[in-house]
């Protein structure tokens, strides 16, 4: 980052000394040595740093822990209804006409609100908003469920050459 009278510049912006009234063309700071630069007053310092705007309101400023724990299970909470909604019509099917839910579907259901649970309590064990921050961040919360892999029995081919794992098979696609 460049500053230049305290203000700081982009390197891409035509700008004007408010003291001489010389103006200077958008790619000044990019072919000017950087004793070219001193020699006018423009500074490089460093950028500042980054942080995340989802817990910190600034660079070593961390937002309330309370609130953001009570945010992210809010959170937590409405991705698992989300994962659940889908499946929610065989839970009223089975209360409504005694149509059995499928085990497996049973079995998902299950895992999502156990998964969501644990979240749950991680968040809440959490001390401080650093400690949140590295447990949100991680791949044990972001993951809601074991990755299934198929066998080539279980990937059904269409007439289009797509399969129903998303692929495109070769031999009859358009040669993309």
């Amino acid at each position: 980052m460049f500053l230049f009278n305290g203000q700081s510049i982009s390197p891409d912006s035509a700008f004007v000394d408010p003291e001489t009234g010389v103006q200077y063309p958008a790619n000044f700071l990019r072919l000017a040595s950087p004793e070219e630069r001193a020699a006018i007053g423009i500074t490089e310092v460093p950028d500042p740093v980054p942080y995340d705007q989802r817990f910190y309101w600034g660079p070593e400023l961390p937002k309330d822990h309370s609130q953001l724990v009570e945010q992210w299970t809010q959170q937590t909470r409405t991705t698992a209804n989300t994962l659940l909604a889908p499946t929610d019509w065989q839970v009223i099917r089975e209360a409504d006409n005694g149509t059995t839910m499928p085990e497996d579907v049973k079995a998902y259901r299950q895992e999502i609100r156990s998964l969501s649970g644990l979240k749950i309590a991680a968040i809440e064990a959490s001390a401080d908003t650093a400690e949140l921050v590295t447990y949100l961040t991680s791949s044990e919360y972001s993951q809601w469920q074991a990755v299934e892999i198929l066998t080539v029995e279980e990937v059904i081919t269409f007439s289009n050459g797509v399969t129903s794992a998303g692929f495109s098979n070769s031999s009859t696609s358009s040669g993309f």
